[in-house]
């Protein structure tokens, strides 16, 4: 089997946010081959994320047997690294990557999961993501909530903060898993202020309080606040992880399989971190391309006879975007927890005549 092609086009749904996830979201990635199958994988950058696939992605796999996915994950990092190594190129890169993947598992018959080690079928806790308030209908369905905070940047952030964050537990009560995402918008005093105020709820992690780069800041926050920290939605690559785990910055990591690498690199992260001791709750987990992962890998990180089992007590997804409407094929949350089918490769279902690939 040999590549024939590789296409790309910025699918952006009509709820798509006005913000740079639409300008530099996700992109959709094609895979050809002679055989007559085609892999799909998500990726991001935008237009500028569809002319690196179409440009010098595409003529470092161009041609090639797609079977050894890891050696064409070398081939394209090494044609991108005079101008990529984090941010666009790799974020586009994923998307060939995860299509390649699809394609593997297509050609073997097999769900992604089961290619990884792992099962199809079984029951995966789904934590919701909020900006505002949580329902009711939310409170009796989900049993874990990620409330957004990084909107207050002021002196006042931790009391806002505290007040928030009271209402919504008193709303889920006492035993429901509750998390807050700062999205890179504190620094290291108002974190601070914020898990002293807020340790009493039992908050499972605060998200990326800091600017993802302020290595030296999470590492005083992992000496000084009480709360677990986690971050890692905007690292990219095995080796971008690597500082972040020896230095043990994060207590969860939160890699994007569609962003850090495609699932090529997710394996590797997920194998350091178990090795670490560390735990790994992929960004968007609930999304095909992540739920393979979160089905297989964090299962396997859960049993390793290492110990990590008290890190990770059970796999968990993060809900998906409701703009990625446009992949057919996504597991649906019901009842608060999602389930892989055992369709072949990642089990998505593009409609082409709707999309100008």
């Amino acid at each position: 089997m040999k590549i024939t092609n590789v296409r790309a086009v910025q699918p952006i749904a009509s709820n798509s946010p006005p913000d740079w996830r639409t300008s530099l979201g996700q992109i959709l990635v094609a895979v050809d081959t002679d055989a007559g199958l085609t892999g799909y994988g998500v990726g991001g950058g935008g237009k500028a994320g569809v002319h690196v696939v179409e440009t010098v992605l595409r003529d470092a796999v161009l041609g090639r047997d797609p079977e050894p996915v890891e050696r064409l994950w070398d081939a394209m990092y090494a044609a991108t690294l005079a101008f990529g190594r984090k941010g666009l190129a790799i974020m586009a890169l994923s998307g060939v990557d995860l299509a390649l993947w699809d394609l593997r598992g297509k050609a073997a018959n097999q769900p992604v999961a089961e290619l990884l080690g792992g099962k199809t079928g079984e029951a995966i806790p789904v934590y919701i993501t909020v900006w505002d308030d949580v329902s009711p209908e939310q409170a009796d369905e989900f049993t874990a909530f990620k409330l957004h905070v990084g909107k207050n940047e002021s002196a006042a952030a931790a009391k806002d903060v505290h007040d928030r964050v009271e209402r919504i537990r008193r709303l889920i009560g006492p035993k429901k898993m509750l998390m807050i995402d700062a999205w890179m918008q504190w620094d290291l005093e108002t974190t601070l202020a914020v898990a002293e105020r807020c340790h009493q709820f039992g908050l499972a992690w605060i998200e990326e309080p800091l600017p993802a780069d302020d290595y030296d800041g999470y590492a005083r926050l992992h000496e000084l606040t009480p709360v677990p920290i986690a971050g890692g939605e905007h690292e990219f690559t095995a080796r971008g992880f690597r500082e972040i785990i020896d230095r043990r910055l994060h207590t969860v990591l939160q890699p994007d399989v569609c962003w850090c690498g495609g699932m090529t690199e997710l394996v590797k992260i997920y194998e350091m971190a178990r090795n670490a001791h560390v735990r790994v709750c992929p960004h968007r987990g609930a999304e095909p391309w992540g739920l393979h992962a979160v089905a297989a890998l964090d299962v396997a990180a859960a049993t390793h006879p290492s110990g990590v089992a008290a890190r990770n007590p059970a796999p968990l997804a993060e809900s998906g975007r409701a703009w990625m409407s446009w992949v057919g094929g996504q597991p649906a949350i019901e009842n608060g927890v999602v389930r892989l089918s055992d369709a072949a490769g990642f089990g998505v279902e593009i409609d082409e005549a709707g999309l100008p690939l």
